[in-house]
């Protein structure tokens, strides 16, 4: 697949999971992902892979209920919209993988990292895209579940505490990928033109 065919085709998958990935498919995803740039050559990311039953089961839970939350603050039009959007397919993917990030992985003087220490966040998150990316070129779905409180998913995994959880991802095998984002289709958002974001010069000149 060519890389601007993934970008267009990547999706947040939720109802489209058939079953876990293969696992020499897995390693190329993460390879991928451990491959992204990073501040400072830190490469501060850690991936841990969520296959047991019990755990997938447990974090579902906890994300229905902070679903409820969210759901309990909306009304009208947004609340009927709202309860149609499927927010997670954390057991149908059959794997989670929880990525963390680490800011000790090389050390407290990270080339680039003195001024804005949020890019070792920003390093992390290129990892996730190049994950998302890969796993799209290879025909894998992934959803990114953001449903959740950072410590109860720290503890769920074993985080200790200097590493932040940033993301649980929903990554495996899919009957297909949809046409239009789910968020978009159900009328939740759609996605603005390019115009709407560029500015010439100095913001607010277009």
């Amino acid at each position: 697949m060519d890389l601007y065919d993934a970008i267009a085709r990547r999706r947040d998958t939720r109802a489209e999971f058939t079953g876990p990935p293969q696992p020499d498919i897995l390693e190329r995803v993460l390879g991928a992902a451990h491959r992204a740039p990073s501040v400072g050559m830190s490469q501060p990311w850690v991936f841990v892979t969520v296959r047991d039953p019990g755990t997938l089961r447990a974090f579902h839970a906890h994300v229905e209920t902070e679903r409820q939350v969210f759901a309990s603050s909306l009304e009208g039009e947004r609340a009927e919209t709202f309860s149609r959007i499927k927010v997670e397919g954390i057991v149908e993917s059959g794997l989670g993988v929880v990525v963390g990030y680490d800011p000790t992985t090389a050390g407290q003087q990270v080339l680039g990292r003195h001024a804005i220490a949020d890019t070792g966040l920003y390093s992390v998150c290129l990892a996730i895209q190049n994950l998302w990316l890969a796993a799209t070129a290879e025909g894998l779905g992934v959803g990114w579940v953001s449903f959740y409180r950072e410590e109860f998913l720290r503890d769920l995994v074993g985080f200790p505490k200097h590493v932040r959880p940033v993301a649980w991802l929903c990554v495996g095998e899919v009957d297909a990928l949809p046409d239009v984002p789910d968020l978009e289709r159900f009328g939740w958002r759609g996605r603005s033109p390019l115009s709407a974001v560029v500015h010439d010069e100095r913001y607010g000149v277009t």
